[in-house]
């Protein structure tokens, strides 16, 4: 080097002394001396600086005028800020010179003084205009604030170098990072928070220092200035020269708890509102309530109720003094448990649970509050389990709705990261508790309201097949899935006069208790106009107006009421002697036919309108049936579903009746089987399954009368003639007079023909028909009457009478019952 290419010798008032820091570059900027002022300065040694790059040095780009007299080659005086070898800033004042090298090139040299001076040396005529007092003040005042707002900021912050060693912190961030700026001061994160929860931020100020790019993340986590985790906005930022080139990263950490914790209250309420009461179950409810606690609010929730609450009855009021008993219904915990649900647990009248329920209000509580300490005393079970789980604090919160006790939440906190429960947390669990005691007593009183409806409808279904002998019987209901849980389905079997039967399915619309009711109302006018023994069509169409008056509340004089009525019905009547089944359908599916040759057939006969809608009229068909024929009558949620339309269904229908099944019941359950595949149906289904029987010829005796009253006493020989064939000698007597008083009737007030038939079934049936469609009735005869005594007599002396119309007049029946050693000979004369 050749020296300077001004003098170096320090002038007076010079402020560089002889001493300060005095380094030379190569014309490529490489440092290529190194005085020991330098290194006290900034603590490199000789051997570390010579060969380093000069601009290395440089904690923040130097300013525009220094770096526009640089590239002219002119000397300048500034400011400027240099890096100490620990990472430290040095604010100082910098002198560079152009220094000529032996070698002909232009290296540099570079004069320091640690601290800003107040008055700055004239330079050399060949330098540098030196720069203004009054901007150097300026510069100083600038930099005094920026160091305020930096170290008075309330905010977390940081600044880093760009190897992602830290430089400075503010005093918020030294109590997060429990530490102080000299003690972290050249470290990166991951030295100092070493929980992978921050590799994150160590990752952030590393990529924001390689692509200048700022980045923003928020992170949940405990530093080492905070007992509990707390929720972190970060913001990083590259910090950059006027030339664009990053020289440092700013961090600043902000803690927004307070708001992540509002926030993630708000979501669990809201995640309870679109989950709990997704149904009308008790326990399913209760368990929806503790699946959202867990791990939103709690670690541990158990629901417990009273008993009466799964019963679906209203709760009696609670003990005044004493324990008290709650079904423990649901349970859900975030790590294993051994606590299961289902227990009927016994709670002190001094625990946290028979406390809120007591007063109506919810408490928090922690582990080691005295109340506590007294319930465990006191519980030895829920002792050990604390003991086992270690929770910290708990909540109990009472389960309320329109002013009834409906049990109680225990809610726990074992996480020894997150603090105690407090108020806020209270008033959250009170939140879920209100909103879940709602759906708990919505799905209280569907229970009580099914369970009444099924009770309703179960009394109104056959209890039992009545005995009869034209068909061998089975039946099936199985409500639909549906919330209403039950319907408007049912079946029947209804013994009607002459051994005949009657088969029949019905379908009211809608579910629920109004549907149950319908139906009970329809089953019973059926039954009663079945005892009138009208044929198929005309039953159909007395039924259809009763339909329409209650429908338009004609029949009760009422409201009509919100919903139209709707029905659709098949009766059905089979015929043992004749072997004829009469049919008529008000817009109900067709029934199905399975001959003794295994043919299946859908008996096709005209569908009338639903029940309800009126003026329309309704056509009974006749099918000759063989024995041993088996029939099926059903309502369509057999056949119809949301998987499969009707064909499918009848196909699987056709399909599922098979003649090889010896017994009807398990044929039910094969047809059930096949066709629901053991699901539940979507809409209510009744099915009802009977096996034709014949009666054997030498069990029916018909003649026919001639309309002379001589007539009498031949037909009673005759009748009494086959009775003792049939063995039926104790019924002699009364089977004569009986037949006299019916047959001397018949030709006295009827028109002809008259006949007689007699039926040995598993009563004795005697019947007259003749061509008159008057009504007999019974009247109460005078002492001196001759006559009115007939009918008296034969309603004293029978079990059952009554009187059916044909197309030609009418039949006046009569039952008396066998004697019993005949009746068990004989069952049904098959």
């Amino acid at each position: 080097m050749v020296g300077p290419a001004t003098s170096d010798r320090a002038a007076p008032g010079d402020p560089f002394a002889a001493d300060d820091a005095i380094a030379t570059t190569t014309p490529d900027g490489a440092l290529s001396a190194w005085s020991p002022g330098a290194r006290r300065l900034l603590g490199f040694s000789a051997a570390e600086a010579v060969g380093r790059p000069a601009t290395a040095l440089l904690a923040s780009a130097l300013p525009d005028p220094a770096r526009e007299s640089l590239a002219a080659r002119r000397p300048w005086t500034g400011p400027a800020v240099l890096r100490h070898r620990d990472g430290a800033p040095v604010e100082c004042l910098l002198r560079v010179r152009p220094l000529t090298t032996a070698q002909g090139g232009t290296g540099w040299f570079v004069e320091a003084a640690r601290h800003p001076v107040t008055a700055t040396a004239p330079e050399p005529a060949s330098a540098a205009k030196p720069v203004p007092r009054r901007h150097e003040e300026a510069v100083r005042a600038e930099d005094r604030l920026l160091r305020w707002a930096f170290y008075q900021s309330p905010f977390a912050l940081a600044i880093h170098d760009t190897e992602g060693r830290f430089l400075r912190l503010n005093a918020p961030m030294e109590r997060q990072m429990d530490a102080t700026e000299s003690d972290l001061r050249g470290r990166l994160i991951a030295e100092h928070l070493t929980d992978p929860a921050f590799e994150m931020s160590g990752q952030a100020v590393e990529r924001v220092a390689a692509t200048g790019v700022p980045e923003r993340f928020e992170t949940h986590a405990r530093v080492p200035g905070e007992r509990y985790a707390h929720a972190w906005i970060v913001h990083v930022f590259p910090l950059k020269d006027p030339a664009g080139v990053v020289r440092g990263v700013y961090v600043s950490a902000l803690d927004f708890s307070e708001q992540s914790v509002s926030r993630e209250r708000l979501a669990l309420l809201n995640e309870a509102s679109r989950r709990i009461g997704s149904s009308l179950d008790v326990i399913r409810t209760a368990q929806e309530l503790a699946d959202v606690s867990v791990p939103g609010a709690a670690d541990f929730v158990s629901i417990e109720l009273l008993d009466a609450v799964l019963q679906g009855d209203e709760p009696a009021p609670l003990p005044l003094a004493g324990p008290m008993e709650l079904r423990r219904t649901a349970v859900r915990s975030a790590a294993p448990t051994v606590v299961t649900a289902g227990d009927l647990v016994r709670y002190p009248d001094i625990s946290p649970l028979a406390q809120c329920l007591a007063t109506g209000r919810g408490c928090a509580y922690r582990i080691t509050d005295p109340e506590v300490a007294r319930w465990l005393a006191q519980d030895p079970a829920r002792a050990t389990w604390v003991r086992r789980n270690h929770p910290h604090s708990m909540i109990a919160v009472p389960l309320r709705a329109r002013g009834v006790n409906l049990g109680a939440a225990l809610l726990t906190r074992n996480d020894p990261s997150l603090p105690p429960y407090g108020e806020g947390d209270l008033r959250v669990a009170e939140e879920l508790a209100a909103r879940a005691a709602v759906a708990i007593d919505n799905a209280r009183r569907y229970t009580r309201e099914r369970t009444t409806t099924l009770a309703l409808q179960h009394s109104l279904l056959p209890q039992g097949i009545p005995e009869q002998a034209a068909v061998e019987v089975a039946g099936r209901y199985l409500p639909a899935v549906s919330r209403a849980g039950v319907g408007g389905d049912w079946f029947d079997v209804i013994p009607l006069s002459g051994a005949r039967v009657a088969l029949v399915v019905g379908d009211v619309v809608g579910h629920g208790l109004h549907a149950s009711a319908a139906m009970g109302r329809l089953r019973t006018a059926v039954r009663t106009l079945a005892d009138v023994d009208l044929p198929p069509d005309e039953l159909l169409a007395q039924l259809d107006d009763l339909v329409i008056r209650l429908s338009t509340g004609l029949e009760t004089g009422a409201e009509p009421p919100t919903a139209d009525l709707g029905a659709t019905c098949l009766y059905t009547v089979y015929d043992p002697v004749s072997r004829v089944w009469s049919l008529a359908s008000a817009g109900h599916p067709w029934p199905a036919l399975l001959t003794p040759g295994g043919t299946t057939e859908f008996v096709e006969l005209p569908t009338g309108p639903p029940l309800g809608l009126g003026g329309h009229p309704f056509e009974s068909v006749e099918v000759p049936l063989p024995e041993g024929s088996l029939l099926a009558l059903y309502t369509n949620g057999l056949v119809e579903g949301h998987d499969r339309d009707v064909d499918t269904g009848l196909r699987g229908l056709r399909a599922a009746l098979d003649p090889a099944v010896p017994s009807l019941e398990i044929s039910c359950d094969n047809i059930l089987k096949e066709l629901l595949s053991d699901r539940r149906p979507a809409d209510d289904v009744a099915l009802l399954i009977a096996r034709t029987r014949a009666l054997d010829e030498r069990a029916v005796a018909q003649w026919d009368i001639a309309a002379d009253p001589a007539a009498v006493a031949e037909t009673r020989a005759l009748a009494t003639a086959r009775l003792r064939t049939w063995g039926l000698d104790e019924l002699v007597f009364v089977a004569e007079l009986v037949i006299s008083e019916l047959v001397t009737n018949a030709i006295r007030y009827a028109a002809p023909p008259v006949q007689l038939r007699l039926i040995m079934d598993r009563t004795l049936i005697c019947e007259v028909a003749d061509g008159s469609s008057t009504a007999p009735h019974l009247r109460r005869a005078r002492i001196l009457d001759e006559g009115g005594r007939g009918l008296m007599l034969v309603a004293q002396l029978t079990e059952h009478w009554g009187t059916r119309y044909t197309g030609t007049g009418k039949i006046i029946w009569a039952e008396m019952p066998l004697p019993d050693e005949r009746a068990a000979e004989t069952p049904g004369g098959m």
